[in-house]
């Protein structure tokens, strides 16, 4: 059986994200496994759980919020079947050592506040996860409570690492959406040029992938007070303007994901995305 993880806090944010990923489970049959990890640098967890007369208050009511969050999702999800783990240690670290392990078809992360990916960026463990992890991630904002695939969008360069972004997202999302193709134009290049190259892009996606429902926007970096807009300022108008529900980015060297990082957009707090999205995992 496929499987999706889930780290936990226990938090609105945190439970928002499961609520979501339990509505892809109930779809596509995934089985849940939330992952509660102790971030004290001593081996605390272990110790209470062991015979040493520790007293640490996290552990039991970390146990407690366990249990009552796997009996609500069973009550809700009644044929998802869902698995409670305890950890200590660093957060991406331990998120690496079990997708190390186990085959997960993705992490569930949930973001904090209302500004969607803005806010996953704001902790390095999250950040390291996203950008390394051998597994997918869906990062879902606080403002995604119904899980909805109306509109699939995917950043497009016309790279290999896109279709394969896109079948990574097949256990969770199938295929029966609109996909959208958003390229942003910063070379200025002939129109009539990119239209080729999309009319081939748009058949090889269709005859390896099985996704029928294709459109495509070229979007040019529009001027706004004289000064030409950011990539991350073209894409989120997009992203706004055709409804996505869901964003899927690649993280290979020449993605626009990439691009955005290493020109420190995002922590810039200016790719203020606030759908849930999609990164797909790291190409050897």
């Amino acid at each position: 059986m496929s499987k999706i993880l889930i780290p936990v806090d226990f938090s609105d944010n945190s439970n928002n994200a499961i609520h979501y990923a339990c509505q892809i489970a109930q779809l596509g049959g995934q089985e849940l496994d939330l992952v509660h990890v102790f971030s004290s640098h001593s081996n605390t967890y272990l110790n209470v759980k062991g015979e040493t007369a520790l007293n640490d208050p996290r552990v039991p009511e970390a146990e407690q919020n366990m249990a009552k969050t796997i009996s609500q999702i069973q009550q809700e999800f009644l044929n998802i079947k869902v698995n409670g783990h305890f950890k200590e240690g660093n957060l991406y670290d331990e998120i690496k050592a079990l997708t190390n392990s186990i085959a997960y078809d993705a992490v569930v992360m949930g973001t904090q506040g209302a500004s969607g990916l803005d806010a996953v960026f704001i902790g390095s463990n999250t950040y390291d996860t996203i950008l390394n992890t051998t597994t997918p991630v869906l990062a879902v904002p606080e403002s995604a409570t119904e899980y909805k695939k109306n509109n699939v969008a995917l950043l497009c360069n016309f790279k290999e690492a896109e279709l394969v972004a896109l079948e990574q997202a097949i256990p969770l999302f199938e295929t029966d959406y609109r996909l959208i193709l958003i390229h942003v134009n910063t070379s200025d290049k002939p129109i009539k040029d990119i239209d080729e190259q999309f009319k081939e892009w748009i058949n090889k996606i269709e005859s390896e992938l099985g996704i029928s429902d294709i459109s495509y926007i070229i979007k040019p970096q529009a001027l706004f007070m004289r000064q030409k807009e950011t990539i991350a300022q073209a894409i989120s108008s997009v992203l706004l303007d055709e409804q996505v529900d869901i964003l899927i980015l690649t993280k290979s060297k020449k993605s626009v994901f990439r691009q955005l990082t290493e020109a420190n957009v995002i922590k810039k707090l200016a790719f203020n995305i606030q759908i849930p999205t999609f990164f797909a995992r790291v190409l050897k």
